[in-house]
């Protein structure tokens, strides 16, 4: 059977992949294969934004489970979207750009030209449509819709009075250039409802007769011939079959897929990949490596005099009302309120985030908290530990092994106690501190050193963003260059959060989006 022949191939339907193929598309003369190894997005759950805590472990979660962590010798749980639309599917739908030095240091510390922060501001404007925001920071009118939160839990304004009595100001916009401060973030939504790149970029596209989407469709190799990506190998409901790229590749797997794609296809560590009888087409030993995420602990109270988020998006009237106007408990993301601080003196952006639960957050929500409850939760967003993605065999339908490596650089440990302290004294402070009765999983309200050292190596969990594992650049173990192509492979490029080569201090879908808009430019002016 001859293969069936495209202009670009696309492997991964999520954040990028959703952008890439609408953008590529907008030429009636490229034709376009969009390949994505989950479901569609059609199940309600997606599309209520309370309903995403509902998604985790199922059948539209990759559902990874870490190695364990030689600093806690506990394995994670890490959610990654199986569904058009990827993790802009199934996340909480903050909306931060993270630091404008972010960029500047990707362009200066690893030879990311182009990447600085005046670069890529265009590709964020381009994206958004912000429903209150605008110039010369802010889009107004492209595809992702951002929103307020429709109605943020009264406890939530509560706590950021007490957070601005502590210290903190108060921050109207994330994403000014400023994180510093405490506030609402702003959210993927549309009138109460997620806006994910399938429903932004790619739902408009998909009556295009030059867009070829295919979902569940799991792809099990680069082909490459003659140093040149030429297609990929797919297994489309278990029948195996392949498709031709007459221009090129373009991975956008995620930060854990596109690695482990590369090395199945004989691109990456040599060692490595005959280690697992692969065969070496390309040695890069920068594939799978520079794994950096954001860890992250909650702390919890039991409340008083105040009703229960969780409680409330359960009842019957929630969903009427949901149903009626999209408002109310299932309308909220529950985190939409936290911020920015910093736990030393040093120059730069905030190494903390901050998010705020109306109710019990434990373990990934993954375990019930018994009584109503207020949650806080603090992520470092400057993490110095470095993990890796490696294969676990030649199988392309089994996981990726995964060590993220928290804590592996002590500081990080301390950073992140540092500002689990700070949030236990805004818990002691009024108003907050009329509506927490006790502390839920810490004895006391005021712990020593040693119990907050156990409650954080017990309850540390990712706050789901990984990126670095294809790190772009000019340096050694860059994967791909400035203009996202991997290296030593002439028609295959990269593009998603595995191609950051340092973590962004905050949420990474924005940046994801925002990377995929620069690299249909980058496409197209090649």
């Amino acid at each position: 059977m001859t293969a069936e022949s495209f202009d670009y191939i696309i492997v991964g339907a999520g954040s990028a992949g959703c952008v890439l193929a609408t953008r590529l598309t907008e030429d009636p003369e490229v034709r376009v294969l969009l390949l994505e190894a989950g479901l569609t997005d059609e199940d309600p759950r997606i599309h209520t934004p309370a309903g995403f805590f509902s998604l985790a472990k199922s059948e539209l979660d990759w559902n990874y489970t870490t190695l364990p962590l030689a600093s806690t010798g506990r394995s994670q749980y890490m959610p990654r979207g199986r569904v058009l639309g990827g993790c802009s599917s199934i996340n909480a739908m903050i909306y931060t750009r993270c630091a404008a030095a972010d960029y500047d240091h990707w362009r200066d510390a690893f030879g990311a030209d182009g990447w600085g922060y005046h670069d890529v501001l265009p590709y964020f404007r381009r994206a958004e449509d912000n429903a209150r925001l605008g110039g010369p920071i802010h889009g107004q009118g492209g595809p992702l819709r951002v929103e307020d939160a429709v109605e943020p839990h009264p406890l939530q304004r509560t706590w950021l009075d007490s957070a601005t009595a502590w210290g903190l100001p108060h921050n109207d916009d994330f994403n000014s250039g400023d994180q510093h401060g405490v506030g609402h973030y702003q959210l993927t939504c549309r009138d109460g409802r997620r806006c994910s790149t399938a429903d932004a970029y790619l739902r408009p596209a998909m009556t295009r007769p030059n867009l070829t989407v295919r979902t569940e469709t799991l792809t099990t190799r680069i082909l490459v011939e003659n140093g040149r990506a030429r297609g990929v190998a797919y297994q489309d409901r278990q029948l195996v079959d392949a498709a031709l790229a007459e221009r090129e590749v373009l991975v956008c797997a995620g930060a854990i897929g596109s690695p482990h794609l590369l090395m199945l296809s004989g691109i990456g560590p040599a060692s490595h990949l005959r280690k697992h009888d692969i065969d070496v087409l390309v040695d890069l030993p920068g594939v799978g490596e520079n794994l950096q995420d954001h860890p992250a602990v909650a702390l919890s109270w039991a409340t008083t005099g105040t009703t229960d988020l969780g409680e409330l998006a359960a009842t019957e009237e929630a969903s009427r009302r949901y149903a009626h106007d999209r408002r109310g408990p299932l309308a909220s993301n529950f985190a939409d309120t936290g911020g920015f601080l910093s736990t030393a003196d040093a120059e730069g952006p905030p190494n903390i985030q901050l998010y705020t639960v109306a109710t019990g957050y434990n373990d990934n929500a993954q375990q019930p908290v018994p009584l109503p409850a207020f949650s806080a939760v603090v992520s470092l967003v400057a993490p110095r530990s470095r993990g890796r993605i490696t294969l676990a065999g030649a199988d392309p339908a089994s996981k990726p092994s995964i060590d993220l490596g928290f804590y592996d650089e002590r500081a990080d440990f301390y950073d992140l106690l540092a500002g689990a302290r700070i949030l236990l004294e805004i818990s002691r402070l009024d108003p907050l501190a009329r509506f927490l009765a006790k502390p839920y999983l810490l004895e006391s309200a005021e712990p020593t050193d040693t119990e907050l050292t156990s409650h954080i190596r017990r309850w540390t969990q990712t706050i789901y963003h990984p990126t670095g594992t294809c790190a772009m650049g000019t340096h050694d173990h860059a994967v791909v260059d400035p203009t996202l192509r991997v290296r030593g492979v002439d028609g295959l490029r990269v593009i998603d959060a595995s191609t950051m080569p340092s973590s962004p201090h905050g949420n990474t879908n924005a940046p994801t989006i925002m990377i995929a808009e620069k690299a249909a430019d980058l496409i197209q002016q090649a």
